[in-house]
This record gives C-alpha cells, structure tokens and sequence, in this order.
C-alpha cells in the first residue's frame, strides 16, 4: 500500500491553547511584498552580459532579425532575402547575408502548488507557505532584471492565472492569490484531493510559453506522471524551466517512538513509528519518490532545486540558484 503524507500532522495528546499561533503555518500579503530585498542578490538562467545597450537582456535560442549582430555570411538556400548585405553583396560578387542573435525580454510564469499535499510541516513553516516564499523571491527578483512576471496558482479545486505585466501591481497580485489559496487550506477539508492538478496547469503553461520564457514549478510534485514528464519535457524544448521541489525533511527523519496523525481531510490515519515495518514502508516511499524526481533532473536535463520547508527559504535559494548559475558557466 503506497503511503501518502499530504497535510498537517498533530501529536496525540498535546492540548491546544486558546490563541493559537499560526506563524508558519499561513502567510500573508504583507509577509510576501517584504521579501522584495531579500531577493536582490538571486541570479536566474541566462542572463545576457551588461554591457549590450540593448532592449532585449536575455539571449534568444532563435536565431533572426534581431538586435544584436553577429557575422556575415554567404547566402544560403531558405535565408531570408531582408537579410542579404547589399554592399558587401556587390564588394565580393556573392550574395552574403547579415546574422544576428535575437534578443528578448524573457516573461515568467511562477506556478505555485497550493493542494491540501502542501499543508504539512514538522517545524518551521508549512509546505504551502515555503512555495509561497519561493514564489515571492522569484517574482521579486524577475521584476528587478525588467522582465514580465506572472504565474498561475492552484489548488485542490481551483486554478488562478495572473498576467504578465512588468510592474510592482503585477507581483502584488500574484502575492493576493497565493494567500487567497494559502489561506483557504484546512486540516479538516472536504474537497477532494487534485492530484491531477499540476499535469493541468502545465498543459495550460505549455500552450502559452510558446518561447523564451522563465516557467518556474514550485511544488513538492505529488501526483506526478508520466503526462507531468512530458509536459516539462515540451516546455523546456524552447523555455529556460526551473523546478522547485518543496519537501519536509520529517520523511528523511522519521521518530523511532510515538504515535502522530495524519489528515487529509476526508480521512485520518495513526502511523505508530514504534514498529519498524511501518518507518521502512515510509522511508521507501519517501526514498523512491526521490529518486525518480532526480532520474528525470538528469533524463530531462531540468534544473531541480530542492528546499526544505524547515529552513530559512531566502538563503537556500540564493544558494542553488548560485551552484546552479555556476553550473550553466561551465557548460
């Protein structure tokens, strides 16, 4: 029986005090807009060097008329005749065309899992409320480098899209849906869990992100199939594609003693971790559900950046973004 841990965990026993402090386990609009200066020093993919005085600041994969010319070259069959040199044409006797690198801005699109699978957490914050961060960081750095941002949250039941647009309004916005989703997660909840959720929202993002987009996944990937490999796989084939895979490290640290429940809100279940069958049936799942996450890092060769929702979430992403950032110089 494969062994599923998506929302809050309580300790049997303990008794709850009247005021109860949620402080991790919910975030709010004013918490997100206040990440904006933590989120100076992050560096994404590609971005394109100073020095070009140019409208554009992320290289292109396509090659066409753009701003930024490259060489001269002699014409070939399908060229497109605009681009024929007519000086350097008539110099040399051959037809020669002009090549230039596009430049664009670079859009993108921040797809936040907020799903009952996020509202877990054995100390510091919540799944859900670590993606938020992530989230925040990212928009707020986007806007910084004057690119568009925008991004699609979703939960159980429903999806929110916020446009693109290149201003502080647009983030906010993103900010106000997120906490709208984040807000509205319950230990006690009816709705039916949306496992399929995240295959829909990447379908709806790769009928978008056509080209040249930053489509960044932030989402401990429950419910993942081989429909989700596919749809990353489409998306990065001509977008730059970060994933953030949020996990609690309470599954690589199981308790040797107690009894702790679980809800999904429909259902709850007692795993008593005294008997070792039931802490290596977890550990198994939780080992496995790694290593394929990592299996398709390599096979896809998609940046997977894990962070962990019971550490400070602004430092651990400045960290792999840089090892991450490092890694493309090299190539």
């Amino acid at each position: 029986m494969a062994i599923s841990l998506p929302a809050l965990a309580r300790s049997r026993g303990i008794v709850k005090p009247r005021q109860v402090d949620t402080t991790g386990v919910y975030t709010s609009v004013d918490t997100l807009v206040g990440l904006e200066a933590m989120a100076r020093d992050l560096t994404f993919l590609r971005k394109a060097p100073v020095q070009r005085l140019l409208a554009g600041r992320h290289e292109s994969r396509m090659r066409g008329r753009g701003l930024s010319f490259e060489e001269l070259r002699n014409y070939l069959p399908g060229d497109d005749i605009r681009a024929i040199d007519w000086r350097v044409t008539a110099r040399t006797g051959k037809p020669v065309v002009r090549v230039y690198d596009e430049e664009k801005d670079r859009p993108a699109l921040i797809l936040v899992d907020q799903r009952i699978n996020m509202f877990f957490g054995s100390r510091r914050a919540m799944k859900s409320v670590a993606a938020a961060e992530v989230a925040a960081l990212s928009a707020w750095r986007v806007l910084a480098l004057g690119d568009r941002v925008g991004g699609f949250v979703f939960g159980d039941e429903e999806v929110t899209e916020v446009r693109p647009y290149r201003s502080r309004e647009a983030v906010v916005r993103l900010a106000d849906s997120i906490v709208r989703h984040n807000t509205a997660l319950q230990a006690g909840s009816q709705a039916p869990h949306g496992a399929e959720q995240l295959d829909v929202v990447l379908t709806t993002v790769a009928n978008i992100a056509r080209h040249d987009h930053l489509v960044i996944v932030i989402s401990d990937f429950d419910g993942y199939s081989l429909e989700t490999r596919d749809m990353l796989l489409k998306l990065s084939a001509h977008n730059d594609v970060i994933s953030v895979l949020i996990y609690d490290p309470f599954l690589l640290e199981l308790p040797r003693k107690g009894d702790i429940v679980f809800s999904g809100g429909l259902l709850q279940a007692e795993v008593q971790f005294a008997h070792g069958n039931v802490r290596e049936a977890i550990d198994s799942f939780a080992r496995k559900r790694g290593r394929a996450l990592r299996a398709w890092q390599e096979e896809l060769g998609l940046p997977m950046l894990p962070i962990s929702a019971a550490e400070e979430v602004a430092p651990q992403l400045r960290t792999m973004l840089g090892q991450l950032a490092s890694r493309q110089r090299r190539r």
